[in-house]
């Protein structure tokens, strides 16, 4: 396995590519304040090369994860449209509606469910279980849910999941989202369905918005995928055989990012490791 190549910036690479797909948290953003200088190299791409779809793990709809970038001060400039993975979750939903559902997460994931027709009720009394994260992110872990799991498991609820990713940095603290608690849920024997990264629908969806940004069908020879989580980011890539852009400086900066900087030999021993692999890799994103 080909060891990813340290480029100093994306200019390096702008021109061998037609469509960005840009993952959000971590790489732009970590919960609390954006990154300029990948906001900046973001809008100078789409400025000068093509468009730049941001594709999310987010368990909210499009909608509100824009007011949210909004607010941490990402320029509307430096994408063209952003795509998350309850855009693609609500199709899994609206099939399962009634339901009802034993709902997981935050009141603020509320918008996942508006307009399905999907009703709410107590694990003895659910169809389905849906997770966008934890109820207390700030303070629960999986292990928090492994009793009430195990008597999902027992009554054979399907879950699903939408938000796959298993941990996310927010400020310098490392918390649990929904991938977790699928993971647990899993590994007790349930049914965990996601379309989020690094699954087939989300990719789906971000590759319908790219070429109508285009206006011509997308050439997956010419897409590069940007981001900071292995079994996310860089394995969705790499199942859909699109270049990938590894940035080092996110949820595995700990041991990937030295006193130097890029630790190229780091990066290499991380993506072998899980049997991936990334054509680049950069501590942080810029220009």
């Amino acid at each position: 396995m080909t060891a990813p190549k340290a480029i100093a910036g994306l200019s390096e690479i702008a021109s061998a590519y037609d469509v960005l797909l840009c993952d959000v948290w971590g790489v732009i953003h970590n919960g609390r304040e954006s990154f300029p200088a990948a906001c900046a190299a973001l809008a100078r791409y789409r400025a000068e090369v093509g468009p730049v779809i941001l594709i999310s793990n987010a368990a909210r709809p499009h909608a509100p994860v824009i007011d949210q970038l909004d607010g941490l001060k990402v320029p509307r400039d430096s994408y063209s449209a952003l795509v998350t993975s309850g855009d693609a979750t609500r199709v899994l939903l609206a099939e399962r509606a009634p339901g009802p559902a034993w709902r997981i997460g935050d009141e603020r994931d509320r918008p996942l469910y508006e307009g399905l027709g999907v009703e709410f009720a107590d694990l003895e009394d659910a169809a389905f279980i849906s997770v966008s994260g934890p109820y207390d992110e700030d303070n629960e872990e999986p292990a928090d849910y492994r009793d009430r799991f195990i008597r999902g498991v027992e009554r054979g609820l399907p879950m699903i999941c939408a938000n796959p990713d298993l941990v996310v940095q927010r400020g310098d603290k490392l918390i649990y989202c929904g991938g977790a608690l699928a993971q647990l849920y899993e590994g007790l024997g349930g049914e965990v369905l996601m379309a989020g990264k690094p699954y087939a629908a989300i990719y789906g969806l971000s590759l319908a918005k790219a070429a109508e940004a285009l206006g011509r069908p997308v050439d997956p020879a010419r897409v590069l995928c940007i981001g900071d989580g292995l079994p996310t980011d860089v394995r969705g890539a790499n199942a859909r055989g699109f270049d990938v852009l590894f940035i080092a400086s996110g949820i595995h900066g700990g041991e990937t990012i030295g006193p130097d900087g890029l630790k190229p030999a780091a990066v290499a021993d991380l993506l072998r490791q899980e049997g991936l692999s990334a054509r680049w890799a950069i501590a942080d994103l810029v220009w």
